[in-house]
């Protein structure tokens, strides 16, 4: 049976509102939504159902009471679990990313990044566990948390969450309903707080508080609308007014004569004012008109860019203004060019002249017809429907002579992408125009997080979008999820993805690692083709020598240079060294590093080498720099000790240890005639003296350093040149 586009309209004064029923609810257990707090993620995403623990609830035993944190499909399929036992909930939303956050009485605030388990936590404070948490509203990217001391804490990033204080209200504050205006809806940039204090509303931002001098408050309930231009006070007293958001202008006031006092009231788009109470639904229009829809079971009101979901307990609805467009489509007895248009498929398929009849009578108007059709069929959730205006734009623009098909193909991918994320096993009930403001990569993003691999392989490739990240995804959950034998696993995962370019098996092993599967992580390894991918993963798995072999395979001197400092600040020098002893690429750069930056280094790398010779005269470069004289001495000596310990002989090694003889018998000189000679040559010592008339001193340090006779007579008698000093 074809369904009737017009089934579920309702005039609100000069327009129509259409409300749908998407799924039937899939409910596990006896859901009542009554008893639930609920939060549905933006652009048609998850919702989550957290017990209300300040109703009395009905006693399912122990199970029931650790299933707080639920969150399921817009079908009712549940998609997670989530045990709480971190204190009462205050407060539950999602960020635009689809990350539930969780907020407890006493400040600890969850955030969840995927359906697995995955979260980050933090802490808003001590204040805030002390005083407690009344309630919390969110917005995008961020939450306000109400202190039961009526003190307001704000948080704008989940990433780095810095909780603030925003002014203090008043000293005594008579607190009602309030809402959050994003940063992205005020003048300023920054989060402000619209709330209701005795007759009047005040607006809170992190430097004061304004009063906005009303007097038809108390206000219990408060919403803004999605632009941030308009603003929904209903009073105690069940009038509702809705203003401009700068307070400047007053638009309508309507009497709701509700007979009990709502519960829910929020935007319809940026139409209309929704009032829920716990059996009627009120639609109230910009100039007081309004239309009711009524519940037996309790309901929910989610609020979107463009409308608003229902959730009650047997089915998920939408509900939003029916666009112009699509009212001149199907409304009866229509004579706009695309209804027209549209009658003519239908008499083109029953083989009718009147079909080139109709074309005839729009040709003057028949590019806006084709455009209306497929703007027309971004607004069904039908497919039946979506089928037949894109084939009637089909229609129109194959007689045209001039007619770009680009907009026509592209809903038609964007309808067939939406038609599969909308379906019942998925219930993703996202539409047209949030679909544009989420994006396909963050749509597929989704996907990802439901584990729909194969449907966010689908679409990616249908969109043309990179798919090497599903694929990497899919196979950490693989790790993740299978208790096969690590060869089986690598096995598998290799076979899939090792064909296709661009696979980051670096982020695949790292999820092997993070499960404690160091083998697998390991094994994965080998097939990541970048090393420095490669590298870090394996020295943070303690794969220290493996790292330092593929640092030096990938030939990179910034790679290797960065591992042997990281080698060289976690192990011994003795661990160290013997890390770089057999890999002469690497042992030349721990050399060239030494010689730059430390003896030291460069003096014990020669000497676990067993290269005494070098590592003497390190040593004897050092002690000439050395302004101390013993100090100079003994390090001399020790070099000197160095050279004779080594397989070769060296001529070095005893003039090493002449030098230090020299300057040992020096400063005896010194001591003994109160002058000068450290840092004289031989032959320079000797002639000073002889000058100073100890020709026995002089004779016995020619004897000493086998001084020539020739050289000595020379010096004796003041004819030999004096000799520079190195």
């Amino acid at each position: 049976m074809v369904p009737n586009p017009t089934l579920g309209w309702e005039r609100l004064q000069d327009v129509f509102y259409s409300k749908r029923q998407q799924y039937s609810m899939m409910w596990e257990d006896d859901i009542n939504l009554s008893d639930y707090m609920v939060a549905g993620a933006p652009y048609g995403g998850a919702i989550v159902l957290v017990r209300d623990m300040t109703k009395p609830l009905t006693y399912r035993g122990p199970e029931g009471r650790k299933k707080q944190v639920l969150v399921y499909s817009n079908a009712g399929d549940l998609i997670y679990n989530i045990p709480w036992d971190k204190g009462t909930i205050r407060g539950v939303g999602w960020s635009d990313k689809e990350h539930l956050v969780i907020v407890s009485e006493e400040g600890n605030v969850r955030v969840y990044h995927d359906f697995q388990g995955n979260f980050s936590q933090f802490s808003l404070g001590k204040d805030v566990e002390t005083k407690g948490i009344s309630d919390c509203h969110f917005w995008d990217e961020g939450f306000v948390a109400r202190l039961n001391n009526s003190k307001l804490v704000f948080v704008s990033r989940y990433d780095e969450p810095r909780p603030r204080i925003l002014a203090e209200i008043s000293s005594n504050p008579d607190l009602h309903g309030w809402t959050v205006a994003s940063p992205r809806l005020t003048q300023s940039r920054h989060v402000e707080v619209i709330i209701g204090v005795s007759n009047t509303v005040c607006v809170v931002d992190s430097i004061e508080s304004q009063d906005k001098q009303l007097q038809e408050g108390p206000f219990t309930h408060i919403a803004i609308s999605p632009n941030g231009s308009l603003l929904a006070l209903l009073g105690s007293d069940g009038r509702l007014f809705v203003i401009s958001s700068d307070f400047q202008k007053k638009y309508s006031e309507y009497d709701t004569k509700f007979t009990e006092a709502p519960n829910q009231m929020v935007w319809c788009a940026n139409d209309c004012v929704a009032i829920a109470s716990s059996s009627e639904l009120r639609l109230v229009g910009p100039a007081g008109g309004s239309v009711s829809f009524f519940y037996e079971v309790p309901f929910k009101l989610i609020p979107e860019v463009d409308g608003i979901r229902i959730i009650s307990n047997d089915r998920c609805e939408f509900l939003s203004k029916v666009p112009e467009v699509v009212v001149d489509l199907f409304r009866i007895g229509s004579t706009a060019p695309s209804a027209i248009l549209l009658d003519a498929v239908e008499q083109l398929e029953i083989n009718s002249p009147k079909a080139d009849d109709n074309i005839q009578l729009i040709r003057d108007k028949l590019n806006d017809a084709v455009d209306a059709c497929i703007k027309g069929a971004s607004y069904e959730s039908e497919p039946y429907w979506q089928k037949r205006l894109l084939q009637a734009a089909r229609l129109g623009k194959s007689v045209l002579e001039l007619y770009s098909s680009d907009e026509f193909v592209e809903m038609g991918s964007i309808l067939r992408v939406l038609n599969a994320v909308r379906f019942y096993k998925i219930g993703m009930l996202t539409t047209y125009e949030q679909f544009i403001r989420l994006t396909p990569e963050r749509l597929v993003d989704r996907l990802l997080k439901r584990k729909q691999y194969l449907l966010a392989l689908k679409i990616s490739t249908y969109l043309q979008l990179p798919t090497d990240k599903i694929y990497v995804q899919w196979a950490c959950s693989k790790v993740q999820g299978s208790t096969d034998e690590d060869s089986v696993i690598c096995a598998t995962i290799v076979s899939r993805l090792k064909p296709i370019p661009g696979i980051a098996f670096d982020e695949i092993a790292k999820s092997a690692y993070d499960e404690g599967r160091t083998r697998l992580a390991t094994e994965l390894l080998n097939y990541e083709p970048r090393p420095g991918k490669q590298v870090p993963l394996l020295l943070d798995m303690q794969e220290d020598e493996l790292a330092l072999v593929k640092a030096v395979e990938s030939g990179s001197p910034d790679l290797l240079y960065y591992v042997l400092l990281i080698l060289k600040s976690k192990n011994s020098l003795a661990q160290f060294f013997r890390l770089v002893n057999d890999k002469p690429v690497a042992a030349a750069v721990v050399e060239q590093l030494a010689q730059n930056e430390s003896t030291e280094l460069l003096k014990d790398f020669y000497y676990q080498d067993d290269r005494r010779a070098d590592s003497a005269l390190v040593i004897y470069k050092d002690a000439v720099s050395i302004e101390d004289i013993q100090e100079r001495i003994d390090k001399l000596k020790l070099g000197s000790r160095i050279f004779q310990d080594s397989k070769d002989a060296y001529s070095d090694a005893r003039a090493m240890e002449d030098h230090a003889k020299l300057y040992d018998i020096q400063l005896g000189f010194e001591k003994d005639y109160k002058e000068t000679f450290v840092g004289l040559t031989v032959a320079e010592t000797i002639k000073k003296l002889l000058s100073l008339g100890h020709s026995s001193k002089a004779s016995k340090v020619k004897g000493e350093f086998k001084v020539p006779d020739k050289m000595f007579i020379f010096l004796k008698e003041g004819v030999y040149p004096s000799v520079k000093r190195s």
